[in-house]
Formats: C-alpha cells, structure tokens, sequence
C-alpha cells in the first residue's frame, strides 16, 4: 500500500486512457495472424491435390501400360489415363510430364517378368498469384509420383 500511495495519480492520468482498444487489438493481431494461416491452408491443399493427381495418373499409367497388347497401344492408353486421372484433379493433361522408363530391356518394355516405371511430374500452382510479370509460371511447386508394375509372366503380346 505504501507504493501506491508514494506516486501521485497524476502520472497514470498522463499515459491516457486503454478503455475500447482491446477489441481493435485483438481484430488487428487476428487478421495479422489468420490470413497468413488461411493461404497456407490454401496453399497446402492445392498441392496435395497435385500430388494425389501425380501418384493416380502414375499408378493407373503403370497398370495399362502393362496390360496393353504392344508397346505402341501402351503408350498411347498410358496417356490417356495420365489425361483421365489429371482431369479428375482439375488440372490440365499439358501440365504433367511422363517419363516411362523399362527393365530389363529398355527398348521393349512388354517382355515377361519385366518392369515397367512411370514417372509423372505436375507442376502444383500456388493461389492467388497474379498473371502481372508471368509470376503465374514461376509461383509453382513441383511434385512427383512413381510406379511401377510388373508384367505378367504369362504376357504372349495377344
């Protein structure tokens, strides 16, 4: 009690008063803190997206690509279901690489017993960019999916 009596009220009249500013402190530090956390959120999911469109088209890519009856109709069908399992995703077929890589002859990937590998890689845009400097082309996340699948040891290339 002593201290309090020591200063005189006058000091505390000086620094003014605090009454209604919690609420616009508290709306400030919200907005600072929530917008940054709602874009990555966005950000976050748009890129999971393009993984999980990644890893269908390579796993499907795989699996046709091992059952088709000659290597041209391989590729071909491959792509078709990379374009299918892309556009599952809302992204374009253009937007994805494939690679598509044979073991144990990589000139003639539908022999028995051999491997067959896909790689897609889709390029995940980041939201809300602008189009101003072709920002747009640069703001993107690259992700990547592989598979692979054997062909069946009873292929005869029908």
């Amino acid at each position: 009690m002593r201290l309090l009596r020591r200063f005189p009220e006058r000091p505390r009249a000086l620094l003014g008063s605090e009454t209604g500013n919690a609420a616009l402190e508290f709306l400030t530090a919200g907005l600072i803190l929530l917008v940054p956390t709602v874009y990555l959120v966005i950000a976050l999911a748009s890129i999971q997206g393009a993984q999980l469109a990644a890893a269908g088209a390579a796993r499907q890519a795989a699996r046709v690509y091992v059952q088709a009856a000659s290597d041209e109709d391989a590729s071909g069908e491959a792509s078709s279901a990379v374009a299918f399992a892309l556009a599952d995703f809302g992204l374009a077929p253009d937007a994805a690489s494939v690679a598509v890589r044979c073991e144990p002859h990589p000139d003639v990937c539908l022999t028995r017993r051999g491997t067959v590998t896909v790689t897609v890689r889709v390029n995940a845009a980041l939201p809300l960019v602008p189009d101003v400097l072709d920002l747009r082309r640069d703001a993107t996340v690259a992700v990547q999916a592989t598979s692979t699948q054997r062909v069946s040891r009873l292929w005869s290339g029908r």
